[in-house]
């Protein structure tokens, strides 16, 4: 099995409704109680995150499929009921409070460090967060590092306008690696090969016009992302870091609804953990 050491990292990349994948990942994890000094999560990853950290096996699954599946929290319902396509009220207040309370005593005595990403509308750079104790600030960060640009709305975290970390950082390997992390688990929710389009992402002039940082940071995301890609696959070859990911093209959307699709990326997330934290 993987020898994981005090140097080690783990490394979650996000992709919406593809964050699946690394619910059976981390289910994995848990049931084998594997365990990391540092972890840091994007988007759906710091989600799927904060429950590795609390150790509550299952509760990424239970809020992605069958949550999903009981109250319909994507689409147009929560477009027309909450101003976004997302019901950012759902998942991140009446579920970790009373649908399926999230563990914050546990969180808070896990000795590891667990970051989450979110992009600041200010300055268009990542910000890393790192918080165990207040509970607000907590849901804060996470609802920020998960609010997709368009589709959600603009979330404040200490009087910062923040948005989903994946717009600049949607690896964070380099910074795990400035935290001191020489080695790492990376868990993707694309299969090897997969690349963005090159072309610079035209954004509206309406949109997001009062965050003029925030707009190249937008326009440039695509071009970032692959190249993030390019290093994971190139420090993966070298054996330097060790990748988790779909073996194959994955027909899970973003914003995916089908709870079949779900629940098969599920089980591919968690058979691809065993196969590579075996090898």
């Amino acid at each position: 099995m993987l020898e994981i050491d005090n140097n080690t990292a783990l490394v979650l990349e996000g992709g919406g409704m593809r964050g699946v994948f690394t619910c059976g990942v981390l289910d994995y994890l848990m049931d084998n109680n594997i365990q990391f000094p540092y972890a840091i999560g994007v988007s759906a990853g710091a989600c799927n995150g904060l429950s590795y950290m609390s150790h509550q096996r299952g509760r990424g699954k239970y809020s992605n499929i069958d949550l999903l599946a009981k109250y319909k929290y994507i689409g147009i319902r929560p477009l027309l009921k909450k101003r976004g396509l997302i019901d950012q009220q759902l998942l991140f207040h009446r579920f970790p409070d009373r649908i399926l309370p999230y563990n914050y005593k546990a969180y808070a005595e896990n000795p590891n460090r667990f970051e989450m990403v979110t992009t600041d509308c200010l300055t268009g750079l990542a910000c890393y967060w790192e918080e165990k104790l207040n509970e607000k600030r907590i849901i804060d960060i996470v609802k920020a590092s998960s609010s997709l640009p368009y589709a959600c709305p603009i979330i404040y975290v200490d009087g910062r306008p923040m948005l989903d970390g994946g717009i600049t950082d949607s690896i964070p390997l380099l910074h795990a690696f400035e935290q001191g992390y020489h080695k790492g688990v990376v868990v993707l929710t694309r299969n090897r090969g997969y690349r963005k389009s090159d072309k610079e992402v035209m954004v509206p002039s309406f949109i997001y016009k009062n965050y003029p940082r925030l707009r190249v940071a937008l326009r440039n995301r695509n071009k970032i992302y692959n190249e993030q890609l390019d290093l994971v696959e190139k420090l993966e070859d070298e054996g330097k870091i060790v990748v988790i990911r779909p073996e194959k093209p994955i027909v899970v959307g973003r914003m995916e609804t089908s709870v079949k699709k779900l629940t098969d990326l599920y089980e591919e997330g968690y058979a691809c953990a065993e196969k590579v934290m075996n090898r």
